[in-house]
């Protein structure tokens, strides 16, 4: 029954991905931890790979409609692939089990990476509840500042390492305000930077798990089906009504995995 419920999870991941451009990737991590009863560690591996395939699909889809700045995508892409990749390879195994106590309460690794993701969802509901501005114009010459996509590039390849989530939420900000790229334009650079980060990403964890190739590719395969679903619905639905109405929801899963870590 568990499994069951994991694969239609993977589904509603592709279908928010679809619909919003991001925020799906951020419910991989409890999925794989709270439905599936996967290792925290292992969790964020997996939804590297899940998060970056199912970008991938998206980022081909785009493609076709012209709304990736290539040269913007991969300027902000080679630091942050590079970032994820020494994070994953090098970081996370050195973390220690045991991290710190609080009276006779153990922080441990796990509890630890999962208080992260929390405090992440946390933020990304906040600029999903927010809203976003398109404050640039479709003419206007793409500006790059390169000291500070460099800096966003690196934290936001860190956090990803780190947790497994996309991080749209923060790329797509920095995409409009640091290269003045348009919404739409940002939104689809911003799947293909994912894809790239995620999936190298992925590779600094081969070595470092025993991968289950059979179920990640199966589950993998859902959530593509759901992209797909959530491009159609698309169509139909408000995007900046869903997109805040999931972020509360996103929000309530943050202080659940909070309170549940902790009691």
């Amino acid at each position: 029954m568990t499994e069951i419920l994991g694969y239609v999870g993977a589904v509603f991941i592709g279908i928010v991905l679809g619909l919003i451009g991001g925020g799906g990737s951020i419910l991989t991590v409890p999925i794989f931890v709270y439905v599936l009863g996967i290792e925290p560690i292992l969790a964020t591996a997996y939804s590297l790979f899940v998060v970056g395939s199912t970008a991938f699909v998206g980022t081909i889809r785009n493609t076709l409609g012209n709304t990736i700045d290539y040269k913007t995508g991969i300027i902000f892409a080679i630091p942050t692939f590079i970032a994820v990749f020494l994070t994953r390879k090098f970081l996370i195994p050195v973390i220690p089990e045991s991290l710190f106590f609080i009276g006779n309460f153990e922080i441990t690794k796990s509890i630890g990476i999962m208080m992260f993701f929390a405090l992440i969802m946390a933020l990304a509901a906040f600029f999903m509840i927010k809203g976003r501005k398109d404050t640039s114009q479709k003419d206007q010459k793409t500006e790059y500042n390169y000291p500070l996509i460099i800096v966003e590039s690196i934290i936001v390849g860190v956090l990803t390492g780190i947790v497994g989530a996309g991080g749209g939420f923060l790329i797509i900000p920095a995409l409009v305000l640091l290269a003045k790229l348009p919404m739409k334009k940002a939104v689809g650079t911003s799947l293909m930077i994912i894809a790239i980060k995620s999936l190298i990403g992925f590779v600094g964890d081969v070595q470092n798990f025993d991968i289950d190739w059979a179920f990640l590719f199966s589950f993998t395969a859902f959530s593509i089906i759901g992209i797909f679903i959530g491009i159609y619905l698309n169509k139909f639905i408000d995007s900046k009504s869903l997109k805040k109405g999931f972020g509360w929801f996103v929000l309530i899963m943050a202080i659940y995995i909070i309170l549940k870590e902790i009691l």
